[in-house]
């Protein structure tokens, strides 16, 4: 007992660890603010976007909150009072972080584009640490707000008459509220800020880029605040949800392992351990992004994450040598962290260099063999993560089990804070290059933007690299979980068991619903931008010449209702389905079910941000006047890859890691409720049996 109470102190130095990463954040958003903001005209337009985005993110926040207040009441009433109140918790804390990040964000763009006056480092210098806020407020405040509610529930039972280890095994089943409540923010937050993003961009680049021969975000084009704005809430905002959601799910699949497979709390201290660990790793990387000569930006990344994963390895190994006494767990962590660097890495090859430059030339001769050529570098780039992803399984599993497979996810995610901060680097520079082209800053400034948005596309092909990879190993670690609790983990699934092929198939269409609704609303929202854009340059006078504003209100207001209206089918589906077919086919089916969604849904998310993530820079690297440049029939071609990637890679991709983790949480959080529905209806209807 005294031994299990010494190893509990392990729960404050994660929340610690969490403070002190929010103390950083801190000290980044005054180095950022600190910044010149720009002269009026780049305050004003800054100042559009940021209003758009606060507007926006408290819209969508009001319509998730109807969905939170549903399923707090069915929680609190179905399976327990406390997961219910960790459901709560989780869901704001993933607010909370968005908040903060989209933010500091939002006053980090304009100070970059002012910044590119100087010397493209400086602009570095502001976009990288603006990007930083967003991925140390995601660790830090999922790591802080987990431990807290742990230890809370842990410190509520003792004082009620619980003995220690029944204790820390009652919280730890309550505490997977706190992953749903995470997992549920994200993909609404994903697949509504993706919808807005991309029906924007799609619509702003179809008429003014292509049918009216103007630049990316010129300021007579009505749709380029929406598209701007979209940047924020989507790929930030968004992004950052996404991250924390799989941040927090690798985390509790491991505790609940540990608690419920092992029997040992010395184990589940560990996994909070490693994720502390992981915090200061991402802070002393923040130290490597040094700007201080000119040099490839994408260098000077790389840097930060090569630097954060050295430290991470040195203080994994001190920590399971000297802490936990088994070389073991080290080898399962540096099996997720060495196949989320190759997820990554590949994702960058894919979406540069060569690769690249083989879809501009085929642009060449239309946007037909752009799109070919692009899909098909999407497929091939799913080979070599798959592979890595499947050796990380087996060395896991062969090395510490199922709870190996959970230290494989936390190895690949311990380093959120900096594969966040590289990402959410990119919607910044991208903001940045649109204010410097609707402030008129010259040609000299618009280039250096474009060069940091260039690499922004890239890194962020790195990031959600990481976030699908870890959605596999996540996943599967939560399946697993969900195995223990409902008592599948002795008998195993037969896949030859027809119930289990029944869920299987199910499963398997999954992904493929989600991407035919979010590609379906993207599509169709960018239609009404299309239409309004159009309509504005034809009906108010002088606006093509430069001589009239356009209504960018009416832009940001078409794709807010879209993004809100459209994103309640998929992220309500990923919760009742799941559900749906425990309680009806029963947990083998259930079982199947995310088996299958896994297996499809892994693939097709690296498909689709890969591909979406080279049709863009294939573009770019013909703006930079290459293969005619700008205007040309071949820039016009690639302008068509790019709409068509657009949603493919801000969109439905990212939305599908969500997407398999969340049903993942559902069936381990549901499992008892939907297992005793499941034997009720089997004795009113025998044939379900």
């Amino acid at each position: 007992m005294k031994q299990i109470i010494e190893q509990l102190t392990s729960i404050p130095v994660a929340i610690i660890s969490g403070i002190i990463s929010m103390l950083f954040v801190f000290y980044l958003s005054i180095k950022v603010t600190k910044s010149d903001y720009g002269d009026e005209k780049m305050q004003t337009i800054s100042s559009l976007i940021r209003k758009g985005s606060i507007a926006f993110l408290t819209r969508e926040y009001k319509t998730i909150s109807y969905f939170l207040v549903v399923l707090f009441v069915i929680l609190f009433f179905g399976v327990a009072k406390k997961t219910a109140i960790a459901f709560v918790i989780g869901a704001l804390c993933s607010m909370l972080a968005g908040v903060i990040g989209m933010n500091i964000s939002t006053l980090s763009s304009s100070r970059t584009a002012k910044k590119c006056e100087s010397s493209f480092n400086d602009a570095l210098g502001i976009a990288f640490p603006g990007g930083a806020v967003m991925g140390l407020s995601v660790v830090g405040l999922g790591l802080l707000g987990l431990g807290l509610v742990y230890f809370g529930f842990i410190l509520f039972l003792t004082n009620y008459g619980s003995s220690v280890f029944e204790a820390v095994k009652e919280a730890t089943s309550m505490i997977v509220g706190f992953s749903m409540g995470a997992s549920s923010i994200a993909l609404f937050a994903r697949v509504g800020g993706g919808i807005y993003t991309k029906a924007a961009d799609v619509g702003a680049d179809l008429v003014g880029k292509v049918e009216k021969g103007i630049p990316e975000d010129d300021p007579r084009n009505p749709a380029v605040i929406a598209d701007n704005v979209g940047d924020m809430v989507g790929d930030c905002a968004g992004m950052g949800a996404d991250l924390y959601e799989s941040y927090i799910g690798a985390i509790v699949s491991g505790l609940v392992i540990a608690v419920f497979n092992l029997n040992d709390v010395k184990s589940a201290m560990l996994c909070l351990l490693i994720a502390s660990v992981g915090i200061f790793s991402s802070i002393i990387g923040v130290f490597f992004v040094k700007t201080n000569k000119e040099e490839d930006p994408q260098i000077t990344l790389n840097k930060g994450l090569t630097a954060s994963m050295i430290i991470f390895v040195i203080g994994t190994f001190l920590l399971s040598k000297f802490w936990y006494n088994n070389l073991k767990v080290f080898w399962s962590i540096i099996s997720g962290l060495f196949a989320g660097m190759v997820v990554g890495f590949v994702a960058q090859y894919y979406t540069s260099g060569r690769t690249v430059k083989q879809i501009a030339e085929q642009a060449k001769t239309g946007p037909a063999t752009a799109i070919i050529e692009g899909t098909a570098v999407g497929m091939i780039s799913t080979l070599i993560p798959l592979i890595s992803i499947a050796l990380a399984t087996i060395i896991a599993y062969k090395l510490q089990g199922v709870f190996g497979i959970a230290l494989s996810a936390l190895g690949m995610l311990a380093l959120t804070g900096t594969t966040v901060a590289i990402d959410a680097y990119g919607p910044i520079a991208d903001n940045a290059a649109g204010i410097a082209e609707m402030a008129h800053m010259g040609q000299e400034v618009r280039k250096r933007a474009e060069r940091l948005d260039a690499v922004g596309n890239t890194t962020a092909a790195v990031g959600k690299g990481f976030a699908i990879g870890s959605a596999a190993l996540t996943a599967l670690a939560l399946f697993s979980a969900y195995g223990e609790t409902v008592g599948l983990s002795n008998i195993g699934i037969n896949i030859l068991d027809a119930r289990v092929i029944t869920g299987m198939f199910i499963g398997c269409v999954m992904p493929f619903f989600l991407i035919s609704k979010t590609l379906q609303a993207v599509g169709r929202a960018a239609y009404s931008i299309v239409e309004e854009v159009r309509r504005q340059f034809k009906e108010i006078p002088g606006l093509l010449e430069g001589k009239a504003l356009p209504d960018s209100a009416r832009c940001v207001d078409i794709t807010t209702q879209a993004a809100l209206k459209k994103m309640i089918i998929p992220g309500v589906s990923a919760i009742i389905l799941p559900a749906l077919v425990g309680i009806v086919l029963g947990k083998e089916s259930l079982g199947g079910f995310l088996a299958g969604s896994l297996i499809t849904g892994v693939p097709l998310a690296i498909y689709l941000a890969n591909s979406g993530g080279a049709w863009d820079n294939a573009k770019k690297y013909i703006e930079e006047g290459n293969l005619g440049g700008k205007g040309s029939d071949t820039h016009k071609a690639s302008v068509v890859g790019d709409t068509v990637g657009d949603p493919f890679k801000d969109t439905s991709g990212p939305s599908l890691n969500i997407l398999l983790k969340l049903m993942s949480v559902v069936a381990l959080v549901f499992g008892g409720l939907i297992i005793s529905i499941n034997q009720w209806l089997i004795k009113i209807l025998p044939f379900l049996g």
